[in-house]
């Protein structure tokens, strides 16, 4: 696509954006009555159970000015606490230290999580408030990532429901006879070189530091 104004793609395109909600509604339609209906503001037993199985979470938040950000969280399935039908607790195990998550939940005290199992297309969304919590007796119970977190980010359901499996039917994300082959994409070294742009260091460099990372990954 090319255009003769003046900046980025998204400068162009946003210029005629859709700028209300009526416009999206002409342009999709009303939800269905069972769209709207799921959503819930407590667990039942069976989404405590799809908690259960989910090995992975990911972590949506924003500053107080609104910018935005997304954090995957791992660990064997059920690391995820269910403290009781409106409260979870995620563990936070050792990363990177930018806390990208943590500064945003204490900035704004909200947090939207999405639940996934590998090998299903069955997702669930939780939204709420959040909090960061240091409290000895919560973390002690916290230990599948390894060891007691530093903190736990907590929240309190507002919303939850499943999420419909299309896009993860359509992308064939557990179908490895449909994955890229490796040498597809460029490596985690290679783009972590490109982010760094640092030139004294080589490929060889950020794969050490890489294996050394995950051999250390609970320090």
């Amino acid at each position: 696509m090319t255009t003769s104004l003046a900046g980025s793609a998204f400068d162009a395109l946003s210029l005629d954006a859709l700028s209300d909600q009526e416009a999206l509604r002409r342009a999709y339609g009303l939800p269905s009555d069972a769209a709207v209906r799921k959503q819930m503001t407590e667990l039942t037993d069976q989404t405590r159970r799809l908690i259960g199985c989910a090995s992975l979470v990911l972590i949506a938040s924003a500053d107080a000015e609104g910018n935005c950000d997304v954090s995957p969280r791992g660990g064997p399935a059920g690391f995820v606490a269910v403290l009781d039908e409106r409260t979870v607790a995620i563990p936070d195990a050792t990363g990177n230290k930018r806390l990208d998550t943590l500064q945003n939940v204490i900035a704004t005290g909200r947090a939207g999580l999405m639940f996934v199992i590998p090998g299903r297309t069955t997702t669930l969304r939780v939204n709420g408030r959040a909090a960061v919590s240091t409290r000895p007796e919560l973390l002690s119970q916290l230990t599948p990532v390894g060891k007691p977190p530093a903190s736990a980010l907590v929240v309190g359901i507002e919303e939850v429901y499943p999420h419909c499996p299309k896009s993860f039917l359509r992308s064939a994300a557990w179908k490895p006879d449909q994955w890229l082959p490796t040498d597809a994409q460029p490596t985690s070294a290679e783009v972590t070189l490109a982010q760094l742009r640092m030139p004294q260091l080589t490929i060889a460099d950020i794969e050490q530091a890489e294996a050394d990372s995950l051999k250390y990954r609970y320090e």
